[in-house]
This record gives structure tokens, C-alpha cells and sequence, in this order.
């Protein structure tokens, strides 16, 4: 009989998912934004991720703080932020935050690597018409 080692696998699943929601909750009161904006990604999160980049741009000197914390995440990471940010900038209360972080993406991505990211056509698709 498996299911006590299911229940048990399910529990352990759920105790780590509630450690790194507390996690993240201390990362934003502590204003330690990358680390904050690397876990709310890894976790896909699109709207913790959000909550994060409005955080961000809600400090003095916010869009600033936006471009030093973007640039320096991962390929990978970046690459979920753009999915994010598609469906963020359908939507007239995010698309300010959408556009903010496009534009930190297209300024400091070299073109040939933009075009390297992993649904970088279907996302500047969908991001031409609410732009």
C-alpha cells in the first residue's frame, strides 16, 4: 500500500511550498528584490512576480532599482519574466509595469540574444497590439 507514502510525499510538497511562501514574504520586507524576483519566478508565480516589479517601482529611484535587479537575472529567468509580462500588459492596471520591464529587457539585451530566447516571437506578437 502506497498511499500513506503519497500522503506523506504530498504533505512534504506542501510544507516546502508554505517555507518558500514565507520565504518570499520575508524577501520583500526585507527589500532584498532579486532574491524576491528570483523565487517568485522559480515558483511561477506571474502575479507574485508582479507584486515584486510594483514593489520595486514603488522605491525612490524605482526604475532604476527595476534595471539593476533584471539585469542581473538568469537567461532563464528573464525569459519567464517576458512570458509573465505578456499577459501583464493585456491588462490597462499592469501594463505600465509590463512596459517597464520590456523596456529594461530591449536596453540592455543585445538584439542577437533577445532573439535566442524561447518564445521571443510569439511573445512580441502579443505584445504589439496593447503597446
Amino acid at each position: 500500500d502506497v498511499t500513506e507514502i503519497e500522503q506523506e510525499e504530498a504533505q512534504a510538497k506542501q510544507e516546502e511550498q508554505i517555507m518558500k511562501e514565507q520565504e518570499l514574504s520575508n524577501l520583500l520586507h526585507e527589500k532584498r528584490y532579486l532574491r524576491a524576483l528570483g523565487l517568485a519566478i522559480s515558483l511561477d508565480r506571474p502575479h507574485t512576480v508582479l507584486t515584486v516589479v510594483k514593489a520595486i517601482l514603488k522605491e525612490s529611484d524605482g526604475r532604476k532599482h527595476l534595471e539593476e535587479n533584471i539585469v542581473r537575472l538568469r537567461r532563464d529567468q528573464k525569459e519567464a519574466l517576458l512570458t509573465f509580462l505578456v499577459t501583464w500588459n493585456t491588462n490597462s492596471r499592469n501594463c505600465h509595469e509590463a512596459q517597464a520591464v520590456v523596456e529594461t529587457l530591449l536596453k540592455h539585451e543585445a538584439p542577437d540574444s533577445l532573439l535566442q530566447y524561447s518564445g521571443i516571437k510569439s511573445a512580441v506578437e502579443s505584445l504589439l497590439p496593447y503597446t
